[in-house]
């Protein structure tokens, strides 16, 4: 007869996610994980598989959450422009009591570049952040907040690019007002003149 599980699989993740935010994949240990985990190896093999193969369904969890509340974010703006900036406001001031910077943006600079699995998920959570902004823009473009004569797929990648360093600024600098008005620059350039 085999054995009911003894933890929540939901929570468990949640842990082992934090702890790969917060020390990387290359300096979490399986024993880490299995103190941190508060489960038995045994299980954490059985249900999560192999320590890369838990860091993969980490960065799924997390890009479901982020994808979630970026949507939030977009649904409270009235105007496409307000969602952009809306999205921005959230990227500096949340993080509560969740480790300083992105997983994501984590996981790029630390294993993207050599690890093509990792890789495929950063760029599949980043292409839909682009696409995003440039049905956003589009809207916006439309509904004459936003410059006409601008391309909405390179302004997209140009302001993505900037979310992106304000993510990495994150972890080095507590100056929001400093990330905000970098924020405001970018959305500068999206109004008409």
């Amino acid at each position: 007869m085999a054995r009911s599980k003894e933890f929540d699989e939901n929570e468990v993740l949640l842990k082992a996610m934090r702890l790969f935010w917060e020390q990387g994949y290359e300096k979490t240990s399986l024993q880490d994980l299995v103190e941190h985990m508060g489960v038995h190896r045994r299980s954490l093999y059985d249900t999560f598989g192999d320590k890369h193969t838990l860091y993969l369904k980490t960065m799924e969890k997390y890009a479901r959450i982020t994808n979630a509340a970026i949507k939030t974010e977009v649904q409270r703006g009235r105007t496409a422009l307000e969602s952009i900036r809306l999205i921005f406001d959230y990227l500096i001031e949340t993080n509560g009591d969740q480790p300083i910077g992105c997983f994501f943006v984590n996981s790029a600079t630390e294993l993207a570049y050599r690890d093509p699995e990792v890789s495929k998920l950063t760029s599949e959570l980043f292409g839909n952040e682009e696409q995003l902004l440039t049905e956003l823009i589009q809207q916006g473009q439309q509904a004459g907040d936003i410059s006409p004569g601008l391309d909405p797929r390179l302004l997209a990648s140009s302001l993505h690019a900037t979310m992106l360093g304000i993510r990495v600024m994150r972890r080095t600098s507590t100056d929001k007002q400093k990330l905000h008005q970098i924020a405001e620059v970018s959305m500068e350039m999206l109004k008409p003149s």
